[in-house]
């Protein structure tokens, strides 16, 4: 699981990108994180993965303090970035071993564990090609694959189905509840309203650093009226963003 406790982080004096956040994400769960543009949603996932500090408060992986042990902490999760422009000149075979290499993954299971995953974002045919080739979904796909390809307990993944065909979105939603149901855990950002509505068992919503609910979706509507969409909720959630 994740743990977040008074968690903040300031990019200039007097404006916190995030604000005293605390939030637990358990394992057997898919927690979406929503929020508007600028609200702390990629600061909030740079700090869970050791990319940015926090100025106050604790990130925990699976009991393993991110800041006091970042190695055993990161070979926790796979972590998928807003932006999956890297290693471009790397050839998607060359970047999916570069990250067994990263993690650790024997021979023998990296081979048979990349084979399924490329075969479930139909990515078997590109392989030998340079990754600067790709198209946008393409490159989604492939740091997804490298992601998880050491099969960690945790996963996130910020806006992770940007630029996805229809048929690789759903593998992908169909891979999150399989972890989910193995034990594991699911954290990821979208815009995308009705995917969160859908596939997650809680959403946090998040405003202005600020974290303006978590639970639920039968949570939140018992704090707003019972056939209300999640659209109009965190519309009016985030009316003043």
């Amino acid at each position: 699981m994740i743990e977040l406790v008074n968690v903040s982080k300031s990019y200039k004096v007097g404006v916190k990108a995030v604000d005293n956040l605390s939030l637990a994400i358990p394992s057997g769960e898919i927690v979406g994180f929503l929020g508007p543009n600028g609200a702390g949603k990629t600061t909030t996932i740079k700090m869970i993965t050791g990319i940015l500090n926090p100025d106050s408060g604790s990130i925990t992986i699976n009991g393993t303090d991110i800041r006091q042990e970042p190695l055993r902490a990161k070979q926790q999760f796979g972590y998928v970035p807003d932006s999956p422009d890297m290693f471009l000149r790397l050839k998607g075979v060359e970047y999916l071993s570069f990250m067994a290499d990263i993690y650790g993954v024997p021979g023998y299971i990296r081979k048979e564990r990349s084979r399924e995953l490329c075969r479930r974002f139909e990515m078997e045919g590109a392989l030998g090609d340079a990754i600067q080739s790709y198209s946008h979904g393409m490159r989604q796909k492939i740091v997804l694959i490298g992601a998880l390809l050491h099969d960690p307990k945790v996963w996130i993944l910020d806006e992770p189905m940007t630029g996805l065909d229809p048929r690789s979105a759903f593998a992908l939603k169909e891979m999150m509840r399989e972890h989910v149901q193995s034990g594991k855990a699911v954290f990821f950002s979208t815009h995308v309203l009705e995917v969160a509505e859908k596939l997650c068992d809680k959403v946090a919503i998040i405003n202005k650093g600020r974290l303006q609910f978590y639970g639920t979706m039968q949570d939140i509507r018992a704090h707003f009226a019972e056939n209300e969409s999640l659209e109009n909720i965190f519309l009016e959630m985030t009316e003043h963003a």
